[in-house]
């Protein structure tokens, strides 16, 4: 319920450079792209990703302590924050110790692009393997342009049209077994003709023999190995019925196709 609650200071300390400062009892460490819930080529599509896991799960940590320090198009930031996810009572703030660490590095070379490379250590992220840490690594680039229409001034027209897209890539390890999985996304959303939205997610992940147990408790001495991976495009369309203030209502569909890996199969 409560998805970010935290404080925000910047320093300016020249005519191009920042130093940042974070910090928040539940919130978002620097690791990973930003996370699909807020992503602009994300948000008409009501189904999360297959990649959540090793891509952006950390945006809703506890305890987040985070520096960051801006020069021109280049930003570092560096985060300590609580690694085990939140549990089932979503009507909590949780806390817990600063046990985890990241690291990231995002370039935005123009208006329109930003990348980013990332690297994290989460203690103990998973309830049902308490005794497992993970290292992850996260890679994405990402784009906005807006199209249309122009003002008087030469700017566009933002209800006119917009483009936003995304690619992405997620690798956790798990220690100390040392099981790695991979995650790849590419999605977009077209904004077009004012009330109307195209979207599309493809993704590649890899998957684990946990899910063959399916909901029940896992067999004595279950060894987590690698089950081949999920393919997934999705294509949707949506479109907005009217303006109500602060409200936005739309009526659309969307149609996904999977293909499991082999074993996942039946």
């Amino acid at each position: 319920f409560v998805m970010e609650l935290g404080a925000l200071y910047d320093l300016p300390i020249g005519e191009r450079t920042l130093l940042s400062f974070y910090a928040a009892p539940v919130g978002d460490p620097a690791i990973g792209p930003t996370a699909y819930p807020h992503r602009e080529s994300a948000l008409e599509s009501p189904v999360g990703t297959l990649g959540h896991h090793q891509e952006d799960s950390t945006h809703i940590s506890d305890d987040v302590v985070t520096a960051g320090l801006t020069h021109g198009w280049l930003r570092l930031e560096a985060s300590g924050f609580h690694g085990r996810e939140p549990n089932e009572h979503r009507w909590q703030v949780q806390q817990g110790a600063i046990d985890s660490g990241s690291a990231r590095l995002t370039l935005q070379p123009g208006q329109n692009w930003s990348g980013q490379y990332s690297w994290g250590h989460l203690h103990s992220p998973e309830a049902l393997f308490p005794g497992e840490n993970q290292e992850r690594m996260t890679a994405s680039i990402m784009y906005d342009r807006p199209f249309g229409r122009k003002d008087l001034r030469g700017s566009s027209d933002s209800r006119s049209g917009n483009l936003a897209a995304t690619v992405a890539w997620g690798r956790t390890r798990d220690l100390p077994d040392s099981l790695i999985q991979n995650s790849y996304l590419l999605e977009a959303t077209l904004f077009f003709r004012a009330r109307n939205h195209a979207f599309t997610r493809i993704e590649n992940v890899d998957r684990t023999n946990e899910l063959l147990v399916g909901e029940h408790p896992l067999p004595p001495n279950f060894k987590e190995e690698g089950a081949g991976r999920v393919q997934a495009w999705t294509f949707g369309y949506d479109r907005e019925l009217g303006h109500l203030p602060h409200l936005s209502t739309a009526l659309g569909a969307q149609v996904t196709a999977y293909h499991p890996g082999s074993i996942l199969r039946t």
